[in-house]
């Protein structure tokens, strides 16, 4: 399922559409600049189809697949999204790259479903800066979810910085820590020194659920919150 385009404004300079997928409810963002032809996509799932539909209907041409972690329902587009745009690269954090075909790493395996993304093109660890679109995407590395958990984090100028942040933070919640790799104190700790560390009008898309802000989680989140 589509949700309209988010037109660009003060807080939230980008133009950006998120696309649920069914089962899991995930979240896969689709966005760009302001009058920008090129487009990212964040942890694509299994509705590729209303993805590609998105960027169809808007002109864009996709310049780069990424994943903040390695678990299926985030990759479970990744092999679709290859096939419609062969040239962008798939990029994942270091620590979570061999989760792309291992359906056993990744859970699918578990569910008796077996999901197997193509390899990553570009693997990327805590303080890289991507050049994409336009944008300059910081990474940071917030494991506790998965081993290789990152975010990404776009500091547009004149506006508090967006955060593309998978299964860490949610609102009101932060990220399962049961699964095979998980830490509940490592989470804990990533949150409160590098995303709690951001503005507080930091707006941070989730991996599932609704969008939230640094200053909401910190003052009411009852797991890491103040």
């Amino acid at each position: 399922m589509a949700f309209p385009v988010s037109q660009p404004s003060q807080s939230s300079p980008l133009e950006l559409q998120t696309v649920v997928s069914p089962l899991f409810e995930e979240n896969a963002y689709i966005f760009a600049l302001p009058g920008s032809r090129e487009a990212l996509v964040v942890d694509p799932g299994f509705d590729t189809d209303s993805i590609e539909e998105c960027l169809a209907d808007r002109g864009w041409q996709l310049i780069a697949i990424l994943n903040t972690h390695g678990h299926a329902d985030h990759i479970a587009g990744n092999e679709a999204m290859k096939k419609a745009f062969p040239r962008a690269p798939l990029i994942i954090g270091t620590g979570d790259a061999p989760m792309l075909t291992d359906p056993v790493l990744n859970l699918s395996g578990l569910a008796g479903a077996p999901i197997v993304s193509p390899e990553a093109d570009l693997l990327v660890n805590e303080g890289e800066v991507l050049e994409l679109a336009g944008m300059k995407l910081e990474v940071l590395e917030i494991p506790g979810h998965s081993p290789g958990h990152v975010v990404f984090v776009y500091r547009p100028e004149g506006a508090d910085p967006i955060v593309f942040g998978g299964d860490v933070l949610f609102r009101g919640s932060v990220g399962r820590t049961d699964f095979p790799g998980g830490s509940h104190q490592t989470l804990i700790s990533g949150i409160r020194n590098k995303l709690f560390t951001l503005p507080q009008g930091t707006r941070v898309y989730p991996g599932h659920g609704p969008v939230t802000t640094v200053g909401h989680e910190k003052r009411t989140n009852p797991f890491c919150g103040a």
